[in-house]
């Protein structure tokens, strides 16, 4: 108690629990309304009257139906592939593994762009795996719906990967110990205890990536091109409006925004502390 009041003397009463410092607030909110102010420049300018008609244009329904559908299975493939990635990362000591983990990465912070040529390079019928898929399977991945999912995939995948991976080194071993001496094998300790513990950051990574991929354009259209009804998302929709209907694609921005969103907000409660 001695200690405490002295420190009290010397530094004055500590800050309540929970009490933001006075200091922090205008920056908190200057970073709101940086993130904000551009959703009102949408809702400021979007053409209400013709809301309807471009909604109903056949460009504009073909290419938000591919984006959920591109997206969501984006989506499962990032489960499927992320999950057991992130579990070897996670779990898994073996030589090279920082920099398998650094390559998982990369695409996060590679231009999408270079992402989509080095898809392009790697998958195109010219190479010796794309050339493979062609000739075996008669599997064109450019420029198709596929090539879209793959696309969406290489951008999205290390957002599960590294929240997956957060999730499992935080994870109660003890538990899978436990379970282990209760004489359950490796898969029903992977099943009822290491799955259910990871499900709020495997929620979260799949959400991430979901939203990862419902807004990728740059290595969307290196890689699979902007055909309608094929592979033109909406952000590919969006971008091809600005350049004759600035009205058009200030609907389709507002179509996104809801979207993605909505799906947020509906999921948030399941990824992320209420607050």
């Amino acid at each position: 108690m001695s200690e405490r009041r002295e420190r009290t003397r010397q530094h004055g009463p500590e800050p309540a629990a929970g009490r933001v410092p006075l200091a922090l607030v205008p920056a908190a909110v200057l970073a709101v309304a940086f993130l904000v102010l551009p959703l009102f420049g949408l809702l400021q300018r979007a053409p209400w009257t013709d809301l309807g008609p471009v909604l109903r244009a056949p460009a504009v329904s073909d290419a938000l139906r591919l984006s959920l559908f591109t997206a969501l299975a984006s989506t499962a493939l990032c489960v499927v592939l992320g999950l057991p990635l992130a579990w070897v990362l996670a779990r898994a000591p073996f030589p090279g593994r920082r920099v398998v983990r650094a390559l998982v990465t990369l695409p996060m912070v590679l231009p999408p762009v270079v992402g989509g040529a080095a898809l392009l390079f790697a998958l195109g019928r010219r190479s010796p795996v794309g050339g493979w898929l062609d000739d075996a399977f008669g599997l064109t991945l450019p420029f198709s719906t596929t090539g879209v999912v793959i696309a969406q995939t290489f951008v999205a995948l290390p957002f599960l990967v590294i929240t997956v991976e957060g999730g499992l080194r935080a994870g109660d071993r003890g538990l899978e110990e436990a379970a282990a001496s209760l004489g359950a094998g490796r898969w029903t300790v992977l099943r009822r205890v290491t799955v259910p513990q990871v499900a709020p950051s495997l929620l979260a990574g799949a959400v991430l990536a979901w939203a990862r991929a419902l807004g990728e354009f740059g290595a969307t259209i290196t890689f699979a091109g902007s055909l309608q009804g094929r592979t033109q998302t909406m952000p590919l929709a969006v971008y091809q409006a600005l350049q004759r209907d600035q009205g058009a694609a200030i609907v389709l921005s507002l179509v996104l925004v809801v979207v993605s969103l909505g799906v947020l907000v509906a999921l948030r409660d399941r990824w992320a502390p209420a607050g």
